[in-house]
């Protein structure tokens, strides 16, 4: 993982208290969520919320016992090992951020308090392969932690995943390919995961690629704010798939308090939410097929269909799933289609059948090896005579 840093999610602004009252969280935190008017979220809840999807969130951890997520997230794993434990303001904050995003379902009388995610039935299976920013054990696991980020997509594939969030990346000057982290993302993808990323926050700093961001079948997702603008430090590359709301968003945290962040990373798990609808109605589904189909329907395209600024356009759950009742599914992998003639080009030549034709090349042959070998007899007795002589 070399010195991924999350794609951070800055907490700005507290949105409550830590223990509001019910009308307060209601008016407040809902009120505040426009990113799912934006995606318009219930109108896809009338065809799905998520159902029987998990999706991985490999990130700082979870919080499981958090009151919108209570009863959605499974038992997952934790790469890392060492730094902030649960407790600590360190610990899980990031994901359970991201984790909010996707799948919150609220709680309090009929679930109208708190955070509602955009795929609120779906499953969360928490993957700790990064430190919060802010955890003094951070360095050390850069240091020995290395390969983390790898292990965690090919254990969140091995783990039943649908969908993998990967609410991170390294977007430095210094970041590049790393052969063991494209092979985890392609190991997930052969076994159905889709994968989504944040496209990073470089875009006041260099719009340096971002890695995993920028490997092959991703679904890697920038960010815009309410009016459909890119943000400003969302990364502008070759690589954006859709783009997704990722300005004053309101999240959950491990104190029970709701904040207002900003950042990519809010913007893929967006992205994932709207996967994980896609994959309830439409479980056959592959994961070329659900990339494509969320870049043929985004909404507001840019100019010619797409540019490095917002990918294909805004993410649009309510088409996709439309346009997903008109597909096929096909194979995670490519099916080898059959040639239509049994040979490229005209074939062999075919082999005719032995006659009294064919063996005059041999007799030819054979003649004209005589008559060497009785040249060769004269001009051996010329020689003999001359020498003689």
């Amino acid at each position: 993982m070399r010195a991924t840093a999350v794609a951070a999610l800055l907490a700005v602004a507290a949105v409550t208290t830590a223990h509001p009252a019910a009308a307060d969280v209601e008016d407040v935190v809902r009120e505040r969520q426009w990113a799912l008017t934006a995606l318009r979220a219930e109108e896809a809840w009338g065809t799905t919320r998520g159902e029987g999807v998990t999706v991985a969130v490999l990130d700082t951890g979870v919080d499981a016992a958090h009151p919108d997520l209570d009863g959605q997230v499974l038992d997952g794993t934790d790469l890392i090992g060492m730094g902030a434990t649960r407790g600590d303001r360190n610990w899980a904050r990031h994901g359970t951020a991201m984790a909010g995003i996707i799948a919150g379902h609220g709680h309090g009388p009929s679930r109208r308090q708190g955070i509602l995610g955009i795929a609120p039935a779906a499953r969360i299976l928490p993957v700790r392969g990064i430190l919060e920013e802010g955890d003094p054990g951070r360095a050390k696991a850069r240091e020995n932690k290395g390969g983390a980020l790898a292990e965690g997509i090919r254990w969140a594939a091995d783990h039943g995943a649908d969908v993998i969030n990967l609410s991170l990346g390294d977007d430095s000057a210094s970041a590049h390919h790393e052969a063991a982290e494209d092979e985890a993302v392609q190991y997930a993808l052969a076994k159905g995961a889709v994968v989504v990323a944040s496209a990073g926050n470089g875009g006041q700093a260099g719009d340096h690629a971002s890695y995993p961001a920028s490997y092959p079948g991703v679904i890697a997702v920038t960010a815009v704010d309410r009016r459909g603008r890119k943000a400003a430090f969302s990364t502008r590359s070759w690589y954006a798939t859709v783009c997704a709301p990722g300005v004053d968003v309101v999240i959950a945290d491990p104190d029970r308090s709701y904040y207002e962040g900003w950042g990519t990373s809010a913007a893929a798990a967006f992205v994932s939410g709207a996967v994980a609808l896609v994959r309830s109605a439409h479980p056959g589904l592959s994961p070329a097929q659900i990339k494509k189909l969320l870049a043929d329907t985004a909404a507001d395209s840019p100019p010619g269909g797409r540019d490095d600024a917002r990918g294909h356009g805004l993410v649009d759950p309510v088409a996709a799933l439309r346009a997903a009742e008109a597909l096929r599914p096909q194979g995670v992998l490519p099916e080898p289609v059959p040639y239509a003639q049994q040979y490229f080009g005209s074939g062999p030549e075919p082999l005719r059948p032995a006659g009294r034709r064919s063996g005059l090349p041999a007799l030819a042959a054979s003649a004209g090896g005589l008559v060497l070998l009785a040249l060769a007899a004269v001009l051996a007795r010329r020689r003999g005579r001359d020498r003689v002589g």
